[in-house]
């Protein structure tokens, strides 16, 4: 944990003019892992169906290689290949092709089940959908800091977890938000008229942009590729965006950015 965020080579700032920086972790040896490039091997044998699953393999990347464990959330409907993964120690949701990207070694399903658990506040937990909040995250120094952000939904599988992004790091993370709130540690800001969407006409029909694939400006004058992967129900402005050489999920208003 530092005490200003790093940039990461792959998040450079876009047209939007937003900058995605290292996120600051409550436990100081989580890091983020190297980002990907493209995806190569093709497997075509059928598969079971993963989601909800607790996963193990092995991350092969140059010399090196460690084994990651964690829970399979999603299967990625306009890129059946894509799924979201949860892993153990990392606070931010990753989108990897795991049955070919050739990193990717030795996959098995563990017998591990997860442990089933409920939310103690569910009226608490549907307020803060959508909504922006302050949240407060340790420093090497000791004080708190606070970052802002946006809760935009409930994880599926993993429920008593939210996702959300922040302005520094528009990035998928996962956190259990309802303990930071008792905690004192999320606080939800007061609806603003920044926050307010734009009223649409009686009958109007805003076009989804999943699976329509983007380019993004980067500072440096070179771009990058990705796909829509998911709109926010919550915000249907925002969408969240897996780019062809990362392997984290961003998250972006498309309407502002536009």
């Amino acid at each position: 944990m530092k005490s200003t965020p790093d940039h990461r080579d792959s998040a450079d700032t876009g047209h939007a003019g937003v900058s995605a920086n290292m996120m600051k972790k409550k436990n100081p040896n989580k890091k983020h892992k190297s980002n990907l490039g493209p995806t190569t091997k093709v497997l075509s044998q059928p598969r079971r169906n993963i989601v909800g699953c607790r996963i193990q393999h092995i991350w092969k990347d140059g010399s090196g290689h460690v084994v990651w464990k964690g829970t399979v959330l999603d299967q990625v409907p306009v890129n059946p290949s894509l799924y979201l993964i949860k892993y153990d120690g990392f606070d931010c949701v990753y989108g990897l092709e795991l049955h070919k990207d050739e990193r990717v070694q030795g996959l098995e399903v563990l017998p591990d089940r997860l442990a089933k658990s409920r939310l103690t506040d569910v009226n608490l937990a549907d307020t803060m959908i959508g909504k922006a909040v302050e949240h407060m995250f340790e420093t090497e120094e000791g004080p708190k800091e606070e970052w802002r952000g946006m809760v935009l939904a409930r994880a599926p599988i993993m429920t008593t977890w939210f996702y959300i992004t922040y302005e520094k790091d528009p990035v998928l993370y996962m956190y259990q938000l309802l303990d930071d709130f008792k905690e004192g540690d999320l606080r939800i800001m007061p609806d603003s008229n920044d926050s307010v969407p734009a009223e649409r006409e009686p009958g109007e029909v805003v076009d989804s942009l999943v699976g329509k694939q983007v380019e993004y400006a980067k500072e440096d004058g070179g771009k990058r590729t990705g796909m829509v992967i998911h709109q926010v129900e919550a915000k249907p402005s925002v969408y969240f965006i897996k780019f062809d050489d990362d392997h984290l999920i961003y998250v972006y208003d498309l309407v502002k950015t536009s």
